[in-house]
C-alpha cells in the first residue's frame, strides 16, 4: 500500500466519522499561512485525542507542544465546563498563531498557554502545584522525550494517561545504531517506559496522511 492510499483511506474515515468544523479548519489555515510546519495531527487522530480524553473523564489537562493549537482545540472540547489545559510552546512565532486560533475557537477562557522551554516551565507548574493532570499529550521535540515524560509522571497520580506522539518515525525506531536525535531520544522514551514501575504502557504503530508513525500510551497505575 502508498502512502497515497493511507491517505485516501484517512480522508474516507474523516469524511465519515469527523464532521466539517469551521474553527479546527481555520486552524489548520491560519497554522499553514503562517508558515508553521504541516506536522499537527491529523483530523482522525485529533478525534482520537478528544475521545480518549473524554473516556478518560479529563478536568485537567496539560500538552507538551503546542505547534497552532490544533490538537489544544481538540482536547480542550473534551473537558467539562470546569476543566482547564495548560499547553507548552517555545515558539514565540507559534505561540502567537496558536492563542489566535484557540481564541477563535471560543476556547481562551479554559486554555492557558505558557511560553518557553518545557524543561523550564514544567518544573514551574510542580512548584506552583498546577498538577496533578488528568491527561498528558507530548507532541514536542524528540530529544527531550524522557526528559518530557519524567515530568509527565511527576505532574500525574494514579489513573493519568500519558500520551507520546510520533514514536515509530517511519520504522527507523528499530535502529540502534541510527544517531539521529529524534530517534535516539524516542529510543530512551521506550527504555524509560519499560523500566518505570509506576505505569502500564504500550505503543501503536499508524498509517496515514500523517505517513508512517506511532503513538506511545502509558497509565499511571501507581502514585508518582
Amino acid at each position: 500500500m502508498s502512502e497515497n492510499q493511507w491517505a485516501a483511506v484517512d480522508r474516507y474515515i474523516t469524511d465519515l466519522l469527523v464532521p466539517p468544523d469551521p474553527a479546527l479548519e481555520a486552524a489548520i489555515e491560519a497554522t499553514a499561512a503562517a508558515g508553521l510546519p504541516p506536522i499537527n495531527v491529523a483530523a482522525n487522530q485529533g478525534k482520537l485525542l478528544h475521545l480518549l480524553a473524554r473516556l478518560q473523564g479529563a478536568r485537567s489537562i496539560l500538552e507538551v507542544g503546542t505547534l497552532g493549537g490544533y490538537s489544544t482545540i481538540w482536547l480542550a472540547r473534551a473537558l467539562p465546563v470546569v476543566g482547564r489545559l495548560i499547553t507548552l510552546e517555545v515558539d514565540p512565532r507559534h505561540a502567537e498563531v496558536a492563542s489566535a486560533n484557540i481564541a477563535r475557537a471560543g476556547l481562551a477562557d479554559v486554555v492557558e498557554l505558557r511560553l518557553g522551554p518545557a524543561l523550564k516551565t514544567l518544573p514551574q507548574l510542580a512548584a506552583e502545584r498546577r498538577g496533578p493532570f488528568d491527561l498528558v499529550f507530548i507532541d514536542a521535540d524528540k530529544p527531550s522525550n524522557p526528559d518530557y515524560f519524567a515530568w509527565a509522571l511527576k505532574l500525574s497520580h494514579r489513573g493519568s494517561l500519558i500520551i507520546v506522539d510520533n514514536v515509530v518515525r517511519n520504522g527507523a525506531v528499530i535502529d540502534d545504531a541510527n544517531r539521529d536525535a529524534d530517534i535516539q531520544g524516542v529510543r530512551r522514551l521506550y527504555e524509560a517506559l519499560a523500566a518505570e514501575p509506576r505505569v502500564s504502557a504500550t505503543a501503536i504503530q499508524t498509517v496515514g496522511s500523517k505517513g508512517y508513525d506511532g503513538f506511545a500510551i502509558a497509565l499511571v497505575t501507581a502514585d508518582p
